[in-house]
């Protein structure tokens, strides 16, 4: 199983999450970094392990004000791993000018039809992973993406947004039937991870990996809980 650090970009600096009430977020303080410059959050999180994945919020492109594809070049050109996740809301063509550790996540709350989500897919290509979100029990997008797992890429992301930064645990119900619902495609859970047990436990449901910002700024996932359940 994997962990995968996320980052979520406002204004050209990392923000810390809060129950995906993203008007709220506010500068990261971290003690892997001296600043919340994007390239050095990113940085301080290799400095606690070497992840090969990257995953990048770039909220104003998810709200519809803008990618700031600047900043992105900057993560790609200074992330040592072997890929960064971009979720920007789709601003930018897929493939256009993509640096090579680039993937563009296809977020479900960007699509309002399932023909958008196929289009896009087409552009984005295989390596892109979907994104199903999810506000609540409420999923966010085109109900038959969500209904219909031929529709889905090998990796998949289940992003809790009301767990995001909230301390309470991965929504372990919804991610087994997701599970069970992909066959052999990879699960990611995002949202709530907290400690080391959260780990195995998703471990335990067959999920692929976690993606995780708080509980690795705070401490509360060291390296030795990364160790013990890294494939």
């Amino acid at each position: 199983m994997q962990v995968i650090p996320v980052i979520d970009v406002r204004g050209g600096v990392t923000v810390a999450a809060s129950r995906g009430d993203r008007a709220n977020y506010r500068t990261l303080e971290s003690p892997l970094a001296a600043s919340a410059d994007p390239v050095a959050v990113a940085k301080g999180l290799w400095s606690l392990f070497p992840f090969q994945r990257l995953y990048v919020a770039d909220l104003e492109g998810i709200e519809g004000r803008g990618a700031d594809f600047a900043m992105q070049e900057r993560l790609c050109k200074g992330w040592p791993g072997s890929e960064v996740w971009i979720d920007d809301g789709l601003m930018q063509a897929p493939g256009a000018g993509e640096h090579l550790l680039r993937r563009q996540v296809l977020g479900s709350e960007s699509f309002s039809s399932l023909e958008d989500y196929a289009r896009t897919r087409q552009l984005a290509g295989a390596a892109a992973p979907l994104s199903l979100d999810f506000r609540g029990d409420d999923f966010i997008g085109p109900a038959e993406l969500l209904a219909d797992a031929a529709f889905w890429p090998h990796r998949v992301i289940v992003m809790t947004l009301a767990r995001v930064g909230s301390g309470e645990g991965p929504d372990l119900a919804r991610l087994e039937s997701i599970v069970a619902h992909a066959g052999a495609r990879e699960v990611y859970a995002a949202g709530g991870v907290r400690n080391g047990d959260d780990l195995k436990a998703l471990a335990g449901i067959g999920v692929a990996g976690a993606l995780i910002a708080t509980a690795l700024h705070a401490g509360k996932i060291t390296r030795r809980d990364i160790e013990a359940i890294a494939l």
